[in-house]
């Protein structure tokens, strides 16, 4: 069994993680963790000598595609949608005064 939780323990807990527990509150978390401590320490128990890590349950392939030139949008056809133009130019608002 691990390290039992104490009420000490607890307390520390509740200042380092900024909260306020009523009494049942603070016996559920204790209780939950103390569970989950076992259970950490039921997994180091387990022979795992001669097992390979896992590191992705499937095999992993490069989702991106080449970076290769393409032909660009006209900048005719781009200024289409501009609200405003000027000299081949998108205007825009002063953002910075």
């Amino acid at each position: 069994m691990a390290e039992k939780i104490t009420d000490q323990t607890m307390e520390e807990l509740e200042i380092l993680a900024k909260l306020r527990l009523s009494e049942a509150e603070r016996e559920k978390a204790k209780k939950e963790i103390q569970r989950m401590l076992d259970y950490v320490e039921l997994l180091n128990r387990l022979d795992t000598d001669g097992v390979e890590p896992l590191i992705q349950l499937f095999p992993v392939e490069n989702g991106f595609r080449e970076d290769e030139p393409e032909e660009s949008t006209a900048r005719e056809e781009l200024l289409k949608g501009a609200p405003q133009e000027m000299d081949g130019q998108f205007v825009v608002p002063r953002t910075i005064g």
